[in-house]
């Protein structure tokens, strides 16, 4: 049997599972399912769309009992080859369709969703109820999927005070290769709900940033908690990187923000070029419709307005923090011990627009995924404790130094994003931006007004080895100090940078879940 013929007799079963129009062939989908924010590759065999687990289950059962490669796909926006094909006759699994709010238990306080549910699908279904997740998200939360999420891991709303994603999910519903069915916490009890995340070994812990590489996540349930509505902001800026950095551990260890994120000044300048008048007036009627009272709002939005953006043109390193509590006493007063912290760190308080506008719009688009006039956008992160912050930080400028010379030539630009992680981690996100062509995904996620406004610019090879090359040296470089990843994918260096016993257990793991390795092989460098 040639191949051509056995793919058909393939593909022809998986629309017998989920409907001839959810077997995509076109050359189009095949290739656009198939690149990240920063790689395309090999095109997909397929892209094939389930709606519940055991249509998925079916999916991955025929695709792989035929030795077809299965990949998971969420909302397409990472940007380390998580599900990009290293190899031809791979089928992408969108989880497109499998976007349902399945239950929000008030009573037992857990929500649980299909995976390709986007985070703010979820946020929506909440908005409402008085309750939320403790982590609600990423900022790429209109596309990015809670599956994503989970297989990446990642960070953002809540994080400041409950961690990263993986902190607040407690149960999981997994499709192994062969298509069995696997169910984490206490919904593996016999007679049990996915209210609570400990039985036995945290079995939901171990598909928490596989990067698709164990298993299809098809449902996920979160815990709930009451939502804070006592809110304040504030935004600070520092003259040096030391005392910035300095200030967010401080926050950071005494817990009193629900988000503290910040920029060097490279990227707040490419914040201010990209930002439109445009989407500050409707950023501003967000942050109005959000801010409880009439009087608030205009009161909050007239200031917002006047505020400009001329506030920010002397600011160096701006921190940004967003507080949250039970009570307006127990807001103002984590405020006010934040204002402390900055005046004895050498900072400065300026206006505070960027958090509001921010928290009251959280899901806005994704025009952050390309630069202001166009250009390719990638980052580079570490997660640290905060003895390390800094010097992770000197060494990313000393190795940006030595680049320097290449860069100017090439039109690299390199910016950082800052942001902690509850009291005792720190994330430090070198950004690059350069002169280099986009993608589809680029022209599909982009809103297309803002899209057709950006220069666009030629193929650059040269530029973007470059920046994979400089890239990699920064990845290297914080594995060395003791940093860690997110959305390690097929990027970060997985298996040069954990010790040989832990190795050996998750090589273990794969054999047994995925013994033909055949689920997104490449992913964590399996």
């Amino acid at each position: 049997m040639n191949t051509k013929s056995k793919a058909s007799i393939v593909l022809d079963k998986l629309a017998g599972i989920v409907g001839q129009d959810y077997v995509l062939t076109d050359a189009d989908s095949c290739s656009l399912y198939a690149q990240d924010v920063f790689t395309k590759d090999i095109p997909a065999l397929a892209v094939v769309q389930p709606s519940s687990t055991l249509e998925l289950s079916e999916v991955v059962k025929n695709a792989t009992a035929h030795n077809y490669i299965t990949i998971p796909r969420g909302g397409g926006m990472s940007y380390t080859s998580g599900y990009v094909p290293q190899h031809e006759n791979s089928i992408i699994i969108d989880m497109s369709r499998m976007s349902k709010v399945v239950e929000i238990n008030k009573e037992d306080m857990y929500v649980t969703v299909q995976c390709g549910c986007t985070w703010k699908a979820l946020y929506e279904a909440l908005k409402n109820t008085g309750l939320r997740t403790p982590c609600w998200g990423t900022l790429s939360g209109i596309y990015a999927t809670v599956g994503g999420g989970l297989s990446q891991n990642g960070m953002f709303w809540g994080s400041g005070q409950f961690g990263a994603i993986a902190d607040s999910v407690v149960s999981m519903e997994v499709v192994l290769a062969d298509g069995s069915i696997l169910e984490t916490g206490a919904a593996a009890q016999v007679n049990g709900t996915p209210f609570f995340r400990h039985f036995g070994p945290d079995l939901t812990g171990l598909f928490v940033g596989d990067t698709g590489a164990l298993g299809f996540k098809a449902q996920a349930t979160f815990r709930l908690m009451p939502e804070l509505t006592a809110r304040e902001y504030i935004s600070m800026d520092f003259k040096t990187s030391d005392d910035a950095l300095s200030t967010m551990s401080e926050i950071s260890r005494r817990g009193l923000a629900m988000e503290c994120f910040g920029f060097d000044p490279f990227l707040q300048a490419q914040r201010k070029q990209r930002e439109s008048l445009a989407s500050d007036a409707k950023a501003l009627v967000g942050f109005m419709k959000s801010a409880g009272s009439i009087g608030q709002a205009i009161k909050q939005g007239s200031k917002i307005a006047f505020a400009g953006r001329g506030f920010m043109d002397d600011v160096d390193f701006s921190i940004h923090a967003f507080i949250e509590e039970r009570s307006t006493h127990g807001a103002k007063q984590c405020l006010e011990e934040i204002r402390a912290i900055v005046k004895k760190n050498n900072g400065k308080e300026i206006e505070n627009t960027i958090p509001k506008i921010l928290r009251a719009n959280p899901f806005g688009p994704v025009n952050n995924m390309v630069g202001p006039q166009g250009e390719r956008w990638v980052p580079v992160h570490g997660q640290f404790p905060h003895s390390k912050v800094i010097p992770a930080f000197n060494a990313a400028e000393s190795i940006f130094n030595s680049h320097k010379k290449e860069m100017e030539r090439l039109n690299i630009g390199v910016g950082y994003l800052f942001a902690v992680i509850s009291t005792n981690a720190f994330v430090v996100e070198p950004v690059f931006f350069w002169q280099d062509c986009l993608n589809e995904l680029h022209e599909k996620s982009v809103e297309s007004g803002h899209y057709n406004k950006l220069k666009k610019f030629d193929e650059n090879i040269e530029a973007r080895d470059t920046v994979t090359r400089i890239k990699n040296e920064i990845a290297a470089k914080f594995s060395e100090l003791g940093g860690v990843h997110f959305q390690i994918g097929k990027a970060y260096a997985y298996k040069e940078g954990i010790k040989p016993t832990a190795l050996d257990l998750i090589k273990r793991i794969k054999e047994l879940v995925d013994p033909n390795r055949l689920v997104n092989p490449g992913s964590l460098g399996l």
